[in-house]
């Protein structure tokens, strides 16, 4: 490896967090209801139903967990590439330094969260591993608590009921191996790499278009991820046909419609409902992994899950009272 009106934004109402040229003004949205609301809505939709298949696919390819990110960026690139060049060239060259280096920093946090949530994949089981990773909003939260957002109590309440779901899927693996453990322990780095790279992709979104963002982000991701896999010794090729059919579905897939869409809508949705959405990402892996890879998750991870989606509910109405 991703929200609306004031704080579902990357800032909040009246003066913004300090951007790279000092305060940064408010981003109008769209309120409830109007047609781009309910059209980012139903692209998040998409979105993450797109990216519950990244976990599922990856545990099932036979290629190095580093390949496999480092391949499914690389193909994004290159499906971006006619269109980066030849119709968004210009709001390529207008980025401007700021927003060139706001790219490149998401692309190297994105590469982080491929990096340690890949390889997890294979230590742990993948409901766990999703429903780790997709503790994103919680640090989403504490960074824009950061930047000077000050999210309602109940938003607090529901990160805690949340992160309570997870301490749960981590001890379920505890019990199991040491090596589950670390598995968690990665996914959790991913999820954490992937809040940063939320946030800071909804700043760059403010004004700069999702393809010209997208480009210059996977890009980046894909230099980093091919440096450590040559460094690494990490094979990049020598895969059979299945394997390579494989990774061009997780590309079209969690890549181009999940990553690429969750870039579309966090502009007008916010980072804060964006990251809270992925949580889904966790039952729909789960579900897929099981009627797949007959992977059913272990007992304790139902109610687990279920107190992550709780969790989830309460952020989300806390969001819903404050734009009321």
């Amino acid at each position: 490896m991703s929200n609306a009106r004031s704080s579902r934004s990357g800032t909040s109402a009246g003066v913004g967090p300090a951007g790279p040229a000092g305060p940064i003004a408010p981003v109008p949205q769209a309120p409830a209801g109007h047609p781009a609301a309910t059209l980012d809505v139903a692209l998040l939709a998409l979105a993450v139903a797109s990216v519950s298949f990244s976990a599922p696919l990856v545990a099932a390819t036979a290629a190095p967990a580093l390949a496999v990110a480092f391949w499914r960026n690389a193909m994004a690139v290159g499906a971006l590439t006619p269109f980066a060049l030849l119709r968004h060239r210009r709001e390529l060259r207008g980025m401007g330094r700021g927003g060139v280096l706001l790219s490149v920093g998401s692309g190297a946090l994105l590469a982080l969260h491929f990096g340690a949530w890949l390889p997890s994949l294979h230590m742990t089981s993948v409901a766990s591993s999703t429903a780790l990773v997709t503790t994103t909003p919680i640090w989403t939260a504490l960074l824009l608590r950061l930047r000077g957002q000050r999210p309602p109590g109940l938003v607090w309440a529901g990160m805690s009921v949340a992160l309570l779901g997870v301490v749960l899927l981590t001890g379920v693996d505890l019990s199991m191996s040491t090596r589950a453990l670390a598995g968690d322990a990665l996914a959790l780095v991913g999820g954490i790499a992937a809040a940063g790279y939320v946030v800071l992709g909804a700043e760059v979104r403010r004004t700069v278009s999702t393809t010209a963002y997208t480009y210059v982000c996977y890009g980046t991701t894909s230099v980093l991820l091919l440096v450590t896999c040559l460094a690494s010794g990490t094979a990049l090729g020598g895969y059979s046909g299945t394997t390579w059919l494989k990774l061009a579905v997780l590309t079209v897939t969690a890549q181009l419609l999940g990553h690429s869409l969750i870039n579309r809508v966090v502009k007008g949705l916010g980072p804060s409902i964006t990251s809270t959405a992925l949580l889904l990402e966790t039952p729909g892996a789960a579900l897929i992994a099981a009627l797949w890879l007959g992977q059913m998750p272990h007992a304790v991870a139902y109610p687990a899950l279920g107190v992550i989606l709780v969790g989830l509910a309460l952020v989300v109405l806390a969001d819903r009272r404050k734009s009321s």
